[in-house]
């Protein structure tokens, strides 16, 4: 009986790879790492998605590759979206999981997830973060752990990717795991200037009291500064 259910296990898991390796070669999900079968066929780790998910139950086969249903088009193209919810909202609660935080270090050493647009961070490395977990509201992040700030992807095929697939915790938990991921802050400050010169602090502040005299109804309006010279700062 033991060699039964271990053979019955060990079927279970070759099976639920043809889906999953499908949805992993789409392009525009190099961002997900591959749920560990086991993962995806112990129900407790999916508590609570049949309530979230429509067609739970033949989403869960199709991802298992156990559908055998014959569905009219309509009702498949259905199953295949609830699919792809379901095993994105696993794929939130595996990847702060060790084994899950592990297979995104690998994709976080080599830069797969892409790098920071700011210029002063100097092509640090990003990781994926939802600004919510429940899905639907927003796209995948990127968050850069140098300026600790939060930026839209560049491909635009990544904008379809749901931001809780994710979630929020994600890329502050992968950092506490591997602090040694954690790059130094940079220094480095933009620094305007106009003709090599430093914009004045006073400049800022004649801006700042313009725009509270312009949003307060009835205040005397100020004349534009005619000397360039008084807001320039020596170089």
């Amino acid at each position: 009986m033991d060699d039964e259910i271990s053979a019955g296990s060990s079927d279970s898991a070759e099976s639920t790879a043809y889906w999953i390796e499908w949805f992993q070669s789409l392009k525009g999900n190099e961002f997900y790492c591959d749920i560990d079968e086991d993962y995806i066929l112990d129900r407790f780790n999916l508590t609570g998605l049949n309530t979230e998910i429509p067609h739970y139950a033949l989403a869960f086969d199709l991802i298992t590759d156990a559908l055998e249903d014959d569905l009219d088009d309509n009702t498949r193209v259905e199953v295949e979206k609830s699919a792809r919810q379901l095993y994105g909202m696993i794929h939130a609660r595996f990847v702060i999981t060790a084994r899950g935080l592990a297979k995104m270090l690998d994709k976080f050493r080599h830069a797969e997830f892409g790098r920071c647009p700011r210029v002063l961070c100097e092509n640090q490395p990003v990781l994926p973060c939802g600004l919510a977990d429940t899905p639907g509201i927003k796209c995948v992040k990127l968050y850069c752990p140098r300026c600790e700030d939060v930026y839209s992807p560049v491909a635009r095929r990544h904008l379809a990717i749901d931001g809780a697939h994710f979630g929020t915790t994600f890329p502050h938990l992968f950092l506490l795991a591997y602090p040694n991921m954690i790059p130094t802050k940079s220094a480095k400050r933009y620094t305007p200037k106009i003709f090599g010169f430093k914009i004045h602090q006073n400049a800022k502040e004649q801006r700042r009291q313009d725009e509270i005299r312009e949003a307060t109804p009835g205040a005397p309006r100020s004349n534009p500064p005619t000397t360039p010279a008084s807001v320039l700062d020596s170089p």
